[in-house]
């Protein structure tokens, strides 16, 4: 049996209260926290072609890093 990794910071307990919670929300507690994060003004989203994904990242990750 293969044992499950988790991202730094979390573990099992973290994943579980995180399905809890968005298997809790209703559709309209869900889309008004969908379009919340699009209101905060911190982030911009943009469409981009699938195959810049991967330089985006790394770009992204240069940066934070």
């Amino acid at each position: 049996m293969t044992k499950t990794r988790f991202p730094l910071g979390w573990d099992e307990e973290r994943v579980r209260e995180v399905l809890a919670y968005y298997s809790a929300q209703s559709q309209d507690e869900a889309i008004a926290e969908d379009e919340s994060a699009f209101d905060n003004g911190s982030c911009t989203v943009i469409e981009v072609p699938n195959e810049l994904v991967p330089a985006i990242r790394e770009l992204i990750a240069r940066h934070q890093g």
